[in-house]
């Protein structure tokens, strides 16, 4: 794992959360919708067949995990889970909770509108219920 590099983009457009077996949890910079992304931490990989079967296992186990702890904290009507690429191809999981009338429902979130910055005392509030949901 130590010549493992997250992508500059990524970087750029996420915080880190914490540190899972497998990936680091990240949440986007847009407070539109509560938005997390996995990032295997293994180098080179673009595609989740690229893993080895145990860590296509723990990249399974972590986005559920994951996914079903952002439903509980936020009450989603639905949880979107996809690793797209097509831009940053370091391999990433988007999990993003959805509402019904939120901006863009039902279409998708990708290349809408503007980020909006979190207020950053709610942001910490939010990540610390995620946490404890873990």
């Amino acid at each position: 794992m130590s010549d493992f590099e997250l992508d500059e983009r990524l970087a750029r457009d996420t915080d880190l959360v914490t540190v899972l077996g497998l990936c680091e949890l990240r949440i986007l910079k847009d407070s539109r919708w509560p938005w997390l992304m996995l990032v295997p931490q293994r180098s080179g990989k673009t595609e989740i067949f690229d893993l080895t079967p145990l860590d296509q296992a723990l990249l399974t186990f972590e986005t559920n995990t994951v996914a079903a702890a952002l439903k509980e904290v936020t009450g989603a009507t639905k949880v979107n889970v996809g690793a797209l690429g097509n831009i940053v191809r370091q391999l990433h999981v988007h999990i993003v909770a959805r509402f019904e009338g939120d901006p863009n429902w039902p279409g998708p979130i990708w290349g809408f509108g503007q980020a909006v910055p979190y207020d950053e005392q709610r942001k910490q509030d939010f990540l610390k219920k995620l946490v404890e949901a873990l």
